[in-house]
């Protein structure tokens, strides 16, 4: 189990969860909500790092919105840097995946100072990827049109807890190389859960004018981008654009992968893991 702490900052109040050792790393994703059960990304650093999995605000028990442009990336890396002043760091170590990846490389450009290490997987430095025909929110991607009842129903107030979890493993499969390890893979309990009033306003408000590739070339923190090549999400071919925008970054292709490179090849994931500590 993760240990759950409440961090005061100027900004308010967070909540995070401590496991592991060494270097101060941090991880969260823009819209989703964690416990004491850790979340399977974050737990492929916990050998290597001392990992703080942050709760955004709108999330968990962090500190609600006053007004809603403070969910955006912007406002958000604004966050991180006041709970990294909190936790007393003069710098620490960031990993993000997907959207989680994105608000990294949006923090990274804006506190260049405040970052020794940047890893980040499976992400777009642009809203383009929503239109790539390989992704699953693409409306010409193949497996869209239940993807858009999926959400429907994680959304829905009016469905059964049996109906919540057999949308939410759909999804994760459309995400998966070989979903019929499905059991396998998630075996263990996990958190993670979407936290819809972040969603939305990533989906309403920020994803239509999302477009960061020309700061991120402005990027001097040592970086590693990740992606696997069947990545249904986030295409392949968004990942390795942030690894050319990106100066000084290292590209890692997981073969064998789709969106889930952490769960779906562990072992060479934990391989990059120990590169990404020995970055400099």
């Amino acid at each position: 189990m993760w240990e759950q702490k409440l961090i005061q900052t100027d900004r308010g109040e967070f909540e995070i969860f401590e496991a592991g050792n060494g270097e101060p790393l941090c991880v969260t994703h823009l819209y989703s909500e964690f416990n004491e059960r850790g979340y399977h990304f974050a737990d492929r650093f916990v050998e290597d790092f001392k990992v703080y999995l942050v709760n955004l605000k709108e999330t968990g028990n962090s500190t609600e919105v006053i007004h809603e442009d403070e969910l955006s990336m912007s406002e958000t890396s604004k966050d991180l840097e006041a709970i990294r002043m909190a936790l007393g760091y003069d710098h620490w170590n960031f990993a993000g995946h997907s959207t989680g990846g994105m608000l990294g490389l949006h923090y990274a450009a804006d506190h260049p100072d405040s970052l020794k290490r940047l890893i980040v997987g499976g992400a777009s430095a642009t809203n383009e990827y929503m239109e790539h025909q390989d992704s699953i929110y693409c409306d010409k991607n193949p497996d869209n049109d239940r993807l858009k009842e999926i959400v429907s129903v994680l959304k829905s107030e009016d469905v059964s807890k049996e109906e919540l979890v057999q949308a939410g493993r759909e999804w994760a499969e459309m995400s998966l190389y070989d979903p019929e390890r499905y059991e396998d893979y998630f075996s263990k309990p996990s958190s993670g859960k979407v936290a819809q009033k972040r969603l939305d306003y990533y989906s309403n408000t920020e994803l239509s004018t999302y477009d960061i590739r020309e700061n991120i070339s402005e990027i001097t923190t040592p970086t590693i981008i990740f992606c696997g090549k069947y990545d249904s999400q986030c295409p392949f071919v968004f990942s390795e654009e942030i690894f050319h925008l990106v100066p000084n970054s290292s590209f890692y292709i997981f073969e064998n992968s789709d969106h889930l490179p952490h769960i779906e090849e562990k072992e060479k994931f934990s391989e990059m893991v120990k590169d990404f500590n020995c970055l400099v």
